[in-house]
């Protein structure tokens, strides 16, 4: 019988359970299905066509030399696959389950429909540590570190290829007509790249990484910077958490145990987000908490999201993080936070309107990652602490010496360093503010406080600790992979993915 691997987020060879399995069945079809309507989303990039279309060129020379080319279409994904099925006598799909957007869940269920149609079975293999189906989330933990227990799965020794079959062009960005994106610090695609960030995380980068990850300035080194290779799936997180355990069990010396440590439990906490989507698809969509419905206005001012977009705030800090965050698809942990905290706290833009632009900038956009955390900073999940930053003193904090804001925000360049965070209080705001630079669109400390009342205001409502309550049962994460200590508790309020 013919199998037909089917590849989403999981653009590698090694650790590809779904691989072993068809290897074992008979002559094998990869394939990847470039699927234009999911380009067409409002979370789609071309940064992030770019990265994944660099790790199909590397995806593809690596099942060529396993003995069965990577075959590349562009479609609707029934369309895709039920041709291929009729043509290459394909009776069997094997595929990675995907925690992914309601788009994706649509297709899908769409997918499974066709399969029971037509006769063709399509299993689903668990690639990372979120279970289906969970019964309850208190097993969550304990069955997450027995699937990282088994550890990473090598290649198949070969593939027997299905005969006969065109193996497709890559398309470009302009030909799936996606907006022109420049990113000219993107992060590039392909499994060799990820490979490299491990050893040199692993080895050398890493030592400072527990104290150096909360700044832009210091963490976009001493960050794995592993994220995109996890998003896509050019890395899998259970051969990066076999490495790191390999590493920690060298001892490598001082400031490396505290480090390692830190990042381990950041990896648990990412397959925890992920797990909350899974068990909540409707995460982009809908407040986890109900009472929050209808706080902030759907329709967004227009002004105060496009300069936030743009970083042109008039706040420093948050204008250097997002213009940052433009030019290389990746920031630092802290400041994912902040700016989501920014835009709907102080800007009172809703979640859902901020979410989508923001994850078009993510080149490492992870849905299970994403809606949870901006949910989270939002303020809307009923269950977390109500973190509202002050942009002012973040500056201060993660950019003491001013270098980050004014490399990325260089009208500022005449203001002293007493007043770049703030530049309004400045003597000679009046020659800046407005001409080259924009007035603060919001008062900082005024927004902040008309935040925190109307959001805790929600919290005082009646019936709403019940259902936080509920809440809680069902979407905390248990036992076993959860991080303990001060420092593990302060994690969830803060955008994991940066790893």
């Amino acid at each position: 019988m013919n199998v037909l691997v089917w590849f989403k987020r999981d653009l590698r060879v090694e650790d590809h359970p779904a691989l072993r399995l068809a290897a074992e069945m008979g002559p094998v079809l990869p394939v990847y299905i470039v699927e234009p309507e999911l380009w067409r989303q409002p979370d789609a990039s071309a940064r992030q066509w770019a990265f994944i279309s660099e790790s199909l060129v590397e995806l593809r020379e690596a099942l060529g030399a396993l003995g069965a080319p990577l075959s590349v279409r562009v479609g609707e994904a029934v369309a895709v696959l039920d041709k291929l099925c009729r043509l290459h006598d394909i009776g069997q799909i094997v595929s990675h389950e995907e925690t992914g957007t309601l788009w994706t869940f649509a297709r899908d269920r769409a997918v499974a429909d066709w399969a029971r149609r037509t006769g063709v079975k399509w299993t689903e293999l668990p690639q990372q540590g979120v279970v289906r189906r969970l019964p309850a989330r208190g097993e969550w933990g304990r069955r997450r570190d027995a699937f990282l227990a088994l550890g990473p799965q090598p290649a198949p020794a070969d593939l027997t290829p299905v005969p006969g079959v065109e193996p497709g062009a890559i398309p470009t960005a302009r030909a799936l007509r996606l907006t022109e994106d420049r990113c000219p610090h993107r992060q590039l695609g392909g499994r060799a790249r990820g490979l490299e960030l491990v050893d040199s995380f692993l080895t050398l980068r890493g030592r400072p990484y527990r104290a150096a990850m909360s700044s832009p300035v210091s963490g976009e080194r001493a960050c794995s910077r592993l994220s995109p290779h996890l998003a896509w799936g050019t890395l899998s997180g259970r051969e990066v958490a076999t490495a790191l355990d390999a590493r920690m069990a060298e001892r490598p010396g001082p400031g490396w145990g505290a480090s390692l440590s830190s990042f381990r439990s950041r990896l648990a906490w990412r397959d925890h987000f992920i797990q909350k989507l899974e068990d909540r698809p409707d995460m982009e969509a809908a407040c986890l908490h109900p009472a929050y419905e209808g706080l902030r206005p759907r329709t967004p001012d227009a002004s105060r999201l496009a300069a936030w977009e743009a970083g042109e705030t008039g706040l420093p800090f948050v204008d250097a993080c997002m213009r940052y965050l433009r030019a290389t698809g990746w920031l630092n942990f802290r400041m994912r936070s902040m700016v989501v905290s920014i835009a709907t706290q102080h800007l009172w833009l809703d979640w859902r309107e901020i979410g989508g632009p923001l994850a078009r900038l993510f080149t490492d956009y992870e849905p299970g990652i994403h809606w949870p955390q901006v949910q989270m900073q939002a303020g809307v999940t009923g269950m977390n602490t109500i973190r509202i930053y002050n942009p002012v003193k973040q500056g201060q904090d993660q950019d003491p010496t001013g270098a980050f804001t004014r490399r990325w925000v260089p009208e500022l360049a005449d203001v002293p360093d007493a007043f770049l965070q703030d530049p309004w209080r400045w003597s000679g705001a009046g020659t800046l503010l407005g001409r080259r630079y924009p007035e603060p669109v919001v008062d900082p400390v005024a927004s902040a406080r008309a935040a925190r009342e109307a959001v805790h205001a929600v919290r005082r409502t009646e019936g709403f600790r019940d259902e936080a309550k509920r809440l809680v049962v069902r979407m905390s994460s248990g036992n076993g992979a959860r991080p303990r200590g001060r420092k593990a508790r302060a994690l969830p309020g803060q955008m994991d993915l940066g790893l």
